[in-house]
């Protein structure tokens, strides 16, 4: 998450204080990702220090400043805004790896690791449909985060699906050679080495 980019998004709005930008900041995302005052004026110095921001009162340094977007800032959050985030790499998901993990390892019942992740993951969606029902309609950035949650766990309750069901395949089959992926198959899935 790009709290840096939030705060320019939110300066482009006209001048604010730190408080005022932690207060909106929650409050335009759900409030489901606290932000830390301290957090914002530490991000705010530094986007002044690069020259996307700049205080009102340069001469009074402190807390009750309130800053505005320079426009170096606005063109940097136009070009963020506009540049989608990289994900041409599989990002490090820790229950992926876990699961290629308990793969290889002996004695370990990768079935009963699948399925007790994947009982949470459901627990997890059953909580977050029910924020939706109670809360979804009041505030659309909470809405929109549900949503986001929803649709992430779901994905990944199908990939626990489709892993045990591959890994049920393979032990009913006879071993094959071990294969390694080509290269340019690695290259073109942006698999780093």
């Amino acid at each position: 998450m790009s709290v840096r980019h939030a705060l320019l998004a939110l300066l482009s709005e006209g001048p604010k204080y730190g408080l005022q930008l932690r207060e909106e900041f929650e409050a335009r995302t759900g409030e489901v990702w606290p932000l830390n005052v301290g957090q914002v004026y530490t991000t705010l110095q530094r986007l002044e220090r690069d020259g996307l921001v700049e205080s009102d009162d340069e001469a009074a340094s402190g807390p009750q400043n309130s800053f505005r977007i320079t426009a170096e800032g606005t063109q940097e959050l136009d070009g963020w805004l506009r540049t989608p985030p990289d994900l041409a790499s599989p990002p490090r998901d820790e229950l992926v790896i876990k699961i290629l993990i308990a793969v290889r390892l002996p004695g370990a019942d990768v079935h009963e690791v699948i399925q007790a992740h994947r009982r949470y993951l459901v627990e997890l969606m059953q909580q977050w449909t029910r924020l939706k029902e109670e809360e979804g309609d009041v505030d659309l950035g909470l809405a929109l985060v549900i949503d986001a949650e929803v649709y992430r766990l779901d994905s990944v309750v199908r990939w626990l699906d489709t892993a045990d069901g591959r890994l049920k395949r393979a032990a009913s089959q006879p071993p094959a050679p071990a294969k390694t992926a080509a290269p340019q198959i690695r290259r073109r899935a942006g698999v780093r080495r």
